[in-house]
């Protein structure tokens, strides 16, 4: 009996023991996630911030395309509110105009800076990744404070955003604390003296603001950058964000100069224009200096790496033998076509041709010929689908989405357009046509799972962002998240 008592008291003093160890556990860890407030301050005074300094903010906030996440379209600009789904649920962007009880118009400097750099807003609350400042904490002070000074000269609009739609524990903010454990590491950028200043100039710009990995890379299960596959290619807004490192699936290398040119105009005639969350980014930078442009072109391009002798040549080819291919598209089945070398190959067997099925062909003749064999140059006429990156993805996200959804107008200035198909073709028709589009003029394997992309992307039980491509502040009100 008296054993047994002992042994109780053994077990007794075990888990309080225990407790005791996972309390002051718990308590380590909220001390450690814990971050002060930093006290509200009233608003600065617009005219007191130079000139020079806020159209410096305008530059850098242009190359962190900060307008886009923090503005409804046809809303009120940087006021918040926007929809951000995420696999976790849906996160809506916070008002950083400086109202002074819905927005940031009590934040100091130094508390701006704290959220640009470790991610925690003025009353000391983490905030969600979706704010990228794994990537915005390599922003210099100097760039904060121009920031921060154009900020708080924008109009100020009252506007609370959204309650957040997330599931236990991802409502609580400490549980983000977790998360930077894990996957976050503070610091400022740190130039290579082995580069030039171009391509740390463009590295800054791209790795910080521009925080081009951010969509351009594929994410683990918590929502985390794969550092490892770092710009291997992701997804943004229900669009895919191609690999833009030696992975690339462009038909034609890109090149410094290329990259330079789509990213100042939003299109280039070897690659077309940009669409969905890209047409926001362009749009953006075409306000940059050129040496800020060729600079994040120049250390994109390196990161893509220098093409084979057989892909440049490819590509060169391809762009000469283009304008036949879209031509030949009516050839009859069994003949042969040029293929991106120059040789004679017959069709693919998935083509729409010579499996005996024609509706694809027929879809492309009555849809799509009339702009993309036109001849009539981009950005207002159709790119040559040989040319299609969306052609020779690994997935038909793209080509699904701007076929059904169109490319709407830019509001109030000329851009390209594109028409919406989603009320004129049937999921049966899209397959068709995307069959016959792969086959015809792409050398890659067919996609697998049409049917079923169509329909959810159609549904929206796969969402879409349809933009303009003049971006995102001058957005008519009726373009947004597709129905």
């Amino acid at each position: 009996m008296g054993r047994r008592r002992t042994r109780h008291n053994s077990i007794r003093r075990g888990l309080i023991g225990g407790g005791a160890v996972l309390l002051a556990l718990g308590a380590g860890a909220v001390a450690w996630a814990w971050e002060a407030a930093i006290p509200p301050q009233p608003r600065p005074a617009a005219d007191g911030f130079p000139p020079k300094l806020v159209a410096e903010g305008a530059r850098l906030a242009a190359v962190g395309n900060c307008i886009a996440c923090h503005t409804v379209p046809g809303g009120q600009s940087f006021a918040g509110g926007l929809a951000l789904p995420t696999p976790f649920g849906t996160i809506h962007s916070t008002n950083i105009t400086p109202d002074e009880d819905t927005g940031i118009g009590r934040w100091s400097e130094a508390a701006f800076t704290r959220a640009m750099r470790r991610g925690v807003d003025r009353e000391g609350r983490h905030l969600y990744p979706a704010f990228p400042y794994d990537h915005y904490t390599r922003v210099s002070d100097a760039d904060n404070r121009a920031l921060y000074a154009y900020l708080m000269t924008r109009t100020p609009v009252r506007a609370e955003a959204p309650a957040n739609e997330l599931p236990f524990p991802l409502n609580i903010r400490m549980a983000v604390a977790g998360w930077k454990l894990l996957y976050f590491r503070e610091g400022a950028f740190t130039p290579d003296p082995a580069k030039p200043e171009v391509w740390n100039r463009g590295a800054y710009l791209a790795e910080g603001l521009g925080h081009c990995g951010a969509c351009h890379s594929p994410r683990n299960a918590l929502g985390a950058v794969e550092k490892d596959r770092a710009w291997a290619g992701g997804e943004a807004e229900g669009w895919t964000a191609y690999p833009i490192n030696q992975d690339s699936p462009a038909p034609v290398p890109w090149t410094a100069d290329s990259l330079a040119f789509y990213l100042r105009h939003g299109w280039h005639p070897a690659h077309g224009v940009s669409r969905g969350p890209m047409a926001e980014v362009t749009g953006n930078l075409a306000g940059l200096p050129d040496a800020d442009v060729a600079a994040i072109a120049a250390y994109v391009a390196d990161r893509m790496g220098t093409p084979t002798a057989e892909r440049l040549r490819r590509g060169e080819d391809l762009q000469a033998l283009a304008p036949r291919l879209s031509a030949d598209a009516g050839t009859p089945p069994g003949a042969s076509l040029p293929a991106a070398d120059g040789l004679a190959r017959p069709p693919a067997a998935d083509s729409g041709r010579a499996g005996g099925d024609e509706r694809g062909e027929a879809i492309y003749r009555t849809a799509c010929a009339t702009c993309h064999e036109s001849g009539r140059p981009l950005p207002f006429g159709g790119l040559p689908f040989a040319l299609s990156t969306a052609v020779n993805a690994s997935t038909p996200q793209n080509i699904i989405n701007v076929t059904l959804f169109g490319l709407p107008p830019g509001d109030g200035t000329v851009s390209a357009v594109m028409p919406a198909f989603g009320g004129a073709l049937s999921d049966a028709d899209m397959v068709a046509l995307l069959r016959h589009l792969r086959g015809r003029f792409s050398e890659q394997p067919p996609w697998d799972g049409l049917e079923r992309l169509v329909a959810d992307t159609r549904s929206g039980a796969h969402h879409v962002a349809v933009r303009p491509a003049d971006g995102i502040e001058r957005a008519p009100r009726n373009v947004g998240a597709a129905d």
